[in-house]
């Protein structure tokens, strides 16, 4: 590192960037830390996007800055910059508009964006939309305006969230996915039961088992959706919520990219001096140890904090990203889905439990000495305690009467 004050440089301005930049601020109270967006908008907490459009929300109450650890002071952030290479040799990152920017310690956080699949025609007809900024939000917030029906495609949680926003701006909102299911990523059929039944109750139609071929448009923009069994759907805007992609489109030499910028379990990339963090790193499954990409809100900050005490000169081991890990709320059902939760035709030992308002599936290795699973819906309770127990590959044959019984508690961890 140079001598005299610290350079700190971090590419993107969203969850990994910003947990990183606050962190480091902890430790290093000299040092000079830039943080560059290519977003117009100051850094937002990105989850809350529905609420911009249902009107429940401002963008001025979306805003990072002073909130929790994110302070912001002390930190400076540039706007509309877009980083288009990494030069690692001169030790510097290079903008658009060709300035250049030395760094002694640099973060690559720039996140990830929408996919969408080359296979949908008419993807860019004006009314189609694929929620992932403050941008994209207003934008839909004013086609609500004149809009009757809306069409989902795709059944992740944001495309879901969305969808919810718009039944309450009073459209009517139709939900298309190729997958038998709603949220197939995140529980098997059998397990999904209550959260269907939230839906439909809900008002979302649902069309299951089928993809989209087009997307139709005359001189308003988009008027439907041709689906690939021939029926059409009536719309004035569609949505896609199909998976995104690590944002990697900046010019590089020394840095391995294998679907993301590849990261040690110290956030280190391949090149010195230079980290990775959030929706663009590989990093690990604790469960399973092989190589993830995740892009979770709360790993992003997670992980982003690990790589700014990295940075800032205290060297911090990152625990890993879950496969799966999501805890929220459909409708007016609570879910939280973590680790192996897909276990039909596999060896996994599984224990099922219900209720009328809830569910719960437990899921252990096939010898039953390692919790690696959980599903919970409606009754959420312990799964911050199940989580542990999961990350930390706990052997669990002392306590595991009570993780099967529901019946875990902080007692046992002391135990």
């Amino acid at each position: 590192m140079s001598a005299g004050k610290n350079r700190y440089v971090i590419v993107g301005g969203s969850a990994a960037g910003m947990a990183a930049a606050g962190a480091v601020r902890d430790l290093d109270s000299h040092g000079s830390i830039t943080v560059f967006s290519d977003e117009p908008d100051a850094p937002y907490f990105r989850p809350l996007i529905p609420f911009l459009i249902s009107g429940k929300k401002r963008a001025s109450d979306m805003a990072m800055s002073g909130q929790g650890p994110y302070s912001g002071v002390g930190i400076e952030v540039k706007l509309n910059a877009r980083v288009r290479a990494i030069d690692c040799r001169a030790r510097a990152v290079c903008l658009e508009d060709g300035e250049h920017i030395p760094y002694d310690r640099l973060l690559i956080a720039t996140g990830s964006r929408p996919r969408i699949p080359a296979e949908i025609e008419g993807a860019s007809s004006e009314g189609v939309f694929a929620p992932r900024t403050l941008a994209s939000a207003r934008a839909i917030a004013a086609r609500v305006e004149n809009g009757r029906h809306a069409v989902m495609l795709g059944g992740g949680l944001l495309n879901l969230k969305v969808a919810f926003a718009l039944l309450e701006c009073d459209l009517k909102v139709t939900l298309v996915v190729r997958s038998p299911q709603v949220l197939s990523q995140l529980m098997e059929p059998e397990d999904a039961f209550l959260i269907r039944d939230a839906l439909n109750r809900a008002g979302l139609k649902i069309t299951t088992g089928a993809g989209a071929r087009r997307i139709l448009s005359g001189p308003g923009g988009v008027s439907g959706v041709l689906l690939e069994d021939g029926s059409e759907i009536g719309c004035e805007l569609v949505c896609i919520g199909k998976g995104v992609e690590p944002n990697v489109g900046f010019d590089h030499e020394t840095i391995r990219v294998d679907g993301g910028v590849v990261a040690d379990r110290f956030t280190r990339s391949t090149a010195p001096d230079v980290y990775a963090a959030g929706d663009v790193a590989v990093t690990f499954d604790p469960i399973t140890g092989g190589r993830i990409v995740t892009g979770l809100w709360t790993s992003a900050v997670e992980m982003g904090r690990c790589a700014g005490f990295n940075m800032a000169g205290r060297p911090t081991e990152y625990g890993g990203a879950f496969g799966i890990l999501n805890a929220t709320q459909v409708a007016d059902v609570s879910f939280v889905s973590m680790g192996m939760v897909h276990t039909r035709g596999r060896d996994y030992e599984t224990h099922v439990s219900g209720s009328p308002g809830a569910y719960r599936k437990l899921v252990f290795s096939p010898d039953g000495t390692k919790l690696v699973g959980v599903l919970l819906v409606g009754d959420i309770s312990r799964a911050g305690l199940y989580r542990s127990v999961i990350r930390e590959r706990m052997a669990v044959l002392g306590i595991k009467s009570h993780i099967i019984n529901h019946t875990l508690h902080y007692g046992h961890f002391i135990a």
